[in-house]
């Protein structure tokens, strides 16, 4: 079936359902929702049998629901209407939530139920919810939508409030006074769940140090103390806040008067209002944690959830060191966890977009991240393993396959392309990677598509050992019993010995360092060359440039017309 998505960005849920729909045997093209106008030019090219809106933040234009069903994809259960559907479950405290499948029509989520699926409520941030009970109800119920209106004898229902099965209602967009941290009565639950229901997008407004912020990354201090609403100590990237009952650290802060005006480390912002502030190594009742390592018999497990999957130079040097050190460990394997929501989305470029040179940052950048995946591909003493709990993107595509396995959860999306930004050429010694593990063909075929990927085309192309079909929480407990079998066979030595001669065979045909030298050649060039596209693809990101047209990777239904135009 022809599938037309309307979608106010190609983001995780419109990838996600992207490649659910097209491994279903659906044709999808996507047009991104930019006014009336575009939106009807879209219907008129593609004359699609569906239209799909995973992610709208305005109605559907009239005379397009007229004509064609329009699912809308809404994140809340049935009868719950409104913009910030998340945002109030969380802040509600509401113990199951859902998605729910509705028709368009011209009351704002109010149309026909297609279809809903429900989950059980984590205490994770808004984002965290998103990328994993939400993506996955939403495909389920996508899914279950699409074969219900290709059976054609469906008859969606209307809603109906007076249903018990209805349990939603009619909520306001959230403001910032409903999520508001009252710091002299609220305790650490309840200032962490309202800086959850702001979680990604659009932070808790607060006054830190005379200056109006918007905070993110909130997350529980064991032992600190202080006074409730005072900064009162820093670590790596992050500050505490006490709160009435304890105190909690926050990691993101955003400054809409800063010079940058993106979201940036809360230390990186508040460079010199914290100076003075006392700085806490982190332990296991304290600090702000995104480097951890953990043993469990002869398997060694390094954690970096790093927030929105980003890696700066310093905390590439940083996980790094604890590499180095894992590998110091009496164990067999390590296990690269990455985070829950991402694994690694390679460069940090509101970091870069912030330094002073954003072409020496890139460049430090690029060069911190290929050290880490050089310690990686070269370690001998044990079997390495990256276990992508959450998506992967860019150079963290290529550092994950620096691992002598690739082990993905099923719902997991890759983004195996850097052209996108820029047309950057990459590092990460993916040059040497990509043929290792999935030959010639494929590797010119990944890193040509511009086209997010799920775990089985991924599988089938080399870039992921094995798929568990699994949630996250299911996911880690599997990598774990798998880690610790696969540690326990008697041949692992004879299988750590093969490792070593293949890379020494490689490295006699073609050192690594060539391979480094050949790539970051192109990377200077995107770096500090007279093109300045990858400048100009990174300020529009971090700045979240309103997009003017959809590419045309994803618009299918625009290559004719595009051809046409070159060719008049």
């Amino acid at each position: 079936m022809r599938i037309l998505f309307l979608t106010h960005a190609f983001n995780s849920l419109t990838q996600r359902l992207f490649v659910e729909l097209q491994a279903h045997g659906h044709e999808v093209s996507v047009e991104f929702d930019i006014n009336d106008e575009v939106a009807l030019e879209a219907v008129v090219l593609y004359r699609p049998e569906l239209i799909i809106a995973p992610f709208l933040k305005r109605a559907i234009p009239e005379a397009v629901w007229r004509r064609y069903v329009c699912l809308v994809v809404h994140p809340g259960v049935r009868g719950d209407r409104g913009p910030s559907a998340l945002d109030w479950a969380i802040l509600n405290r509401e113990k199951r939530w859902g998605v729910t499948v509705l028709q368009a029509n011209a009351e704002m989520d109010a149309g026909d139920i297609w279809a809903c699926c429900e989950f059980e409520m984590r205490d994770v941030g808004k984002a965290g919810l998103y990328r994993n009970e939400v993506t996955e109800a939403a495909v389920e119920a996508v899914l279950l939508a699409v074969s219900r209106f290709q059976a054609g004898d469906f008859r969606p229902k209307a809603l109906d409030y007076s249903d018990p099965d209805v349990r939603g209602e009619l909520h306001p967009l959230m403001r910032q006074s409903d999520r508001a941290v009252d710091w002299d009565r609220d305790n650490t639950e309840t200032v962490l769940r309202k800086f959850r229901s702001a979680d990604g997008f659009p932070g808790v407004r607060d006054r830190l140090f005379g200056r109006e912020l918007f905070l993110y990354d909130a997350r529980p201090e064991k032992s600190l103390r202080g006074k409730a609403g005072k900064v009162i100590a820093r670590c790596g990237a992050a500050i505490c806040c006490a709160t009435t009952d304890g105190a909690v650290w926050i990691g993101h802060l955003r400054d809409k008067q800063h010079t940058h005006p993106f979201k940036l480390p809360a230390t990186r912002l508040l460079e010199a209002e914290v100076e003075a502030l006392p700085e806490i190594l982190p332990d296991r009742d304290s600090g702000y944690h995104d480097i951890w390592y953990e043993e469990e018999g002869e398997v060694g497990y390094l954690h970096f959830p790093f927030y929105n999957g980003a890696m700066g130079s310093e905390q590439c040097e940083r996980l790094r060191h604890a590499y180095i050190e894992a590998c110091g460990q009496n164990t067999r394997i390590i296990v690269l966890m990455g985070g829950p929501d991402y694994w690694s989305n390679g460069m940090h470029l509101n970091l870069i977009e912030a330094a002073e040179s954003a072409a020496d940052e890139s460049w430090r950048n690029i060069n911190a991240i290929d050290d880490l995946a050089l310690e990686i591909i070269n370690t001998d003493s044990h079997l390495t393993i990256a276990a992508l709990q959450g998506n992967a993107g860019a150079g963290g595509v290529f550092l994950a396959r620096a691992a002598d396995e690739v082990w993905a959860r099923e719902g997991v999306i890759l983004n195996p392309h850097y052209k996108d930004m820029g047309n950057l050429y990459g590092s990460e010694y993916w040059t040497y990677l990509l043929p290792r593990y999935a030959g010639v063909e494929n590797a010119e075929s990944i890193i040509q598509a511009r086209l997010p990927m799920g775990t089985r085309e991924a599988q089938s192309l080399g870039l992921v050992n094995e798929v568990f079909s699994e949630d996250v929480q299911r996911f880690v407990r599997a990598v774990r019993r798998r880690a610790a079998r696969i540690a326990a066979v008697p041949a692992f030595s004879e299988r750590l010995e093969y490792k070593r001669k293949r890379r020494l065979a490689d490295e006699s045909q073609k050192p690594l360092q060539d391979y480094r030298a050949q790539e970051l050649e192109h990377m200077h060039l995107n770096f500090y060359g007279f093109d300045s596209s990858y400048h100009v693809a990174r300020y529009n990101f971090v700045y979240k440039a309103p997009r003017s047209r959809t590419p045309l990777t994803i618009a299918r239904h625009r290559r004719t017309t595009e051809r046409l135009r070159r060719v008049i």
